[in-house]
């Protein structure tokens, strides 16, 4: 026998009137955050791994559904060092996340939350990486699904790239990617992190970087000592692989600022000249160590570990 057919859940009226009032109350006691979706490089099929790129960043409201604190392992010390295992649980409405998704342009592939993706906390200045959607929670009230239950753990970086135009955001990036230091002199305009920078070599060899931070050591005194920086970059890449860095002697041009071309390099930072700059010293760490004792077991000058291709005889 079936159910009566003049009592029902499925009154559309009623679940619109529902989910207005979930999406109200969102956006009265949660938060709003930014959903970062992720983009995969082409991925290495010889290693079998993925590169990942955060390209842009999504304002909508959240609700942390965690009450008193995050929750997870909380603060570990490992022989590692910190390790802050925080994790956190967001509900986002259904409708306002289907509304992200029909913006023109935009990089959402999915009608719902995808794990992996990211979303960036203002309110503790942290990125959680969503590793679970929970689609059934409140479960089929009025015979509808109006939200979404992200499961988030904090997110660890490895060396992704992140270039959403939220300098909140992209700063991770600058803070946590290998960085190489520079010495440059003589230049009249400084740098923001975020500003993209070339170094053209003979031959049409172009190295690219990012500035992640801007360092003056000394002002211009007259001619002969002239203004002189620490530049701080990452993403750094060389049109045809020939070196792993930028090139003491050349010039730095400012491709933010195209009026910013009077800097020249001085000074590349290794382990010879000063490991401090070369690889930034955590209290914990022992990154000095692992890469001293690396030189002297792997050749790192290799520029093709799988050997040189053997060309047939014509």
């Amino acid at each position: 026998m079936g159910t009566n057919v003049y009592f029902s859940p499925k009154v559309r009226t009623e679940q619109n009137l529902y989910e207005d009032l979930i999406i109200e109350a969102l956006r009265l006691y949660g938060q709003d955050v930014y959903y970062i979706p992720r983009e995969t490089v082409t991925p290495d099929e010889i290693l079998n791994e993925e590169y990942s790129k955060y390209a842009s960043a999504y304002s909508v409201e959240m609700y942390i559904a965690n009450t008193e604190s995050f929750e997870g392992d909380g603060n570990l010390l490992s022989k590692f060092g910190l390790e802050i295992r925080d994790q956190a649980t967001f509900v986002v409405a259904r409708r306002r996340f289907q509304q992200l998704v029909t913006i023109d342009e935009n990089s959402i592939r999915e009608e719902r939350p995808r794990e992996g993706d990211l979303i960036y906390l203002p309110l503790s200045k942290s990125l959680f990486e969503i590793k679970f959607v929970e689609h059934e929670k409140p479960f089929y009230q009025l015979s509808n699904l109006p939200t979404y239950e992200l499961q988030c753990e904090l997110f660890e970086y490895s060396a992704e790239k992140f270039d959403t135009g939220v300098n909140a955001v992209d700063r991770f990036e600058h803070i946590y990617g290998p960085q190489s230091v520079i010495q440059i002199t003589g230049g009249t305009y400084g740098f923001k992190p975020g500003d993209r920078i070339v170094q053209q070599l003979t031959g049409g060899v172009n190295i690219t970087g990012k500035v992640a931070n801007f360092v003056e050591t000394r002002k211009a005194l007259g001619p002969t000592l002239p203004r002189q920086a620490n530049l701080y970059v990452t993403d750094i890449q060389v049109s045809n692989g020939s070196s792993r860095d930028f090139a003491v002697g050349g010039t730095v041009i400012d491709l933010t600022n195209v009026a910013n071309t009077n800097w020249s390099i001085t000074k590349v930072y290794g382990l010879n000249n000063d490991s401090n700059l070369y690889i930034p010293q955590e209290p914990l760490a022992q990154n000095e160590i692992f890469e001293t004792k690396a030189s002297d077991i792997i050749d790192f000058s290799e520029s093709n570990p799988f050997g040189d291709p053997i060309v047939p005889p014509s």
